[in-house]
């Protein structure tokens, strides 16, 4: 899927308000009733078993489906009943692991595209969402992106927020792009924490711009994406603060989080990070900020970064320069 920009310009010739959340209710399922309601169950284990047995097939597939192995297996133990429900399912992850080896060569696979969508698709066939969204995934690089939309359809259906995410930027990418269903699945994965697809739900609300409540509700997704570890929404949040657009001004906040999105390698947070550090009068630091973010590409950090270096001893020079190269990314989303 396409790479979308990072702080959107706002137009102001398109009035946009946020959806509002709908109230959900988890539905509740109640144990079979006793034939003898007087007598006691006869034990705790005893009672749990009729509980969960009483559970629909089809209800326990759909909750199972985005299941990894280890919660297939632990939902294997709860009861009989569940663990032939969920037997397709078990059966489907090790297909999703031979498929995943075929694609990336490992554990003495072979490379080999047409076994691991084979597999895929089997593990898919029996019920499994993570199978599905990497058959999708297949196929959207192949150029069959109808076949890819209608497997993210099936896992977002059965709450995969991964798929949710990839749908949502299907429908954004649409010619012409459909911003009702978008904003539909960008929120589901979104309030199931799926940390791209906060970035995405909020550079859509912001970009629409002109409306107060968007780009707060947009701030406000930041800022949740940004906490997951989602690089370039720490670097916006870092601009929401900066601004006072959305989030109230915070200049402590603001050079928090441009230096959390700086040491975590995006080149615009190094360069005005750089900057900050620069105008502080902090030029060891400012120097090796800098660049990094000329070493990443961002051109008008190396005239600034010349600047610097002119007002530092040969030393300080070349100590600064090591501790660029020795610089290494923290890790992020």
């Amino acid at each position: 899927m396409k790479k979308h920009g990072t702080w959107p310009y706002i137009s102001s010739s398109s009035p946009f308000s946020s959806l509002p959340f709908s109230n959900f209710t988890a539905p509740q399922f109640s144990a079979a009733k006793h034939a003898r309601s007087s007598r006691p169950p006869p034990s705790t284990s005893a009672s749990t078993a009729a509980y969960f047995s009483s559970l629909p097939y089809d209800i326990l597939i759909k909750i199972a489906a985005s299941f990894d192995l280890p919660n297939l297996r632990a939902v294997s133990l709860v009861c009989r009943s569940w663990s032939e429900a969920v037997r397709p399912l078990r059966e489907a992850m090790m297909l999703l692991q031979w498929g995943k080896r075929f694609k990336h060569g490992r554990g003495g696979f072979r490379q080999n595209a047409e076994k691991a969508l084979e597999s895929f698709l089997k593990a898919a066939a029996r019920g499994s969402a993570l199978a599905m969204v990497d058959a999708g995934l297949m196929y959207w690089e192949m150029g069959e992106k109808d076949r890819a939309v209608d497997l993210y359809l099936k896992a977002a259906e059965l709450g995969n927020h991964a798929a949710q995410c990839n749908l949502g930027l299907f429908y954004l990418q649409a010619e012409p792009p459909n911003t009702e269903q978008a904003l539909k699945w960008l929120y589901k994965a979104s309030i199931g924490g799926n940390v791209r697809s906060q970035y995405q739900l909020a550079l859509c609300l912001h970009r629409c711009g002109g409306v107060r409540s968007s780009m707060k509700e947009a701030a406000k997704w930041y800022r949740k994406a940004a906490e997951g570890g989602y690089v370039r929404a720490m670097y916006n949040t870092s601009l929401c603060y900066s601004f006072g657009e959305g989030l109230a001004h915070s200049r402590q906040q603001a050079r928090k989080w441009m230096k959390r999105a700086a040491d975590r390698g995006h080149r615009k947070a190094q360069f005005e990070h750089g900057l900050a550090l620069f105008s502080e009068g902090d030029m060891m630091k400012a120097v090796v900020y800098l660049e990094l973010a000329t070493r990443a590409g961002e051109t008008g950090a190396a005239h600034i970064k010349s600047l610097v270096l002119n007002r530092l001893s040969a030393a300080s020079r070349d100590h600064a320069m090591c501790l660029a190269d020795s610089w290494r990314a923290l890790p992020s989303t």
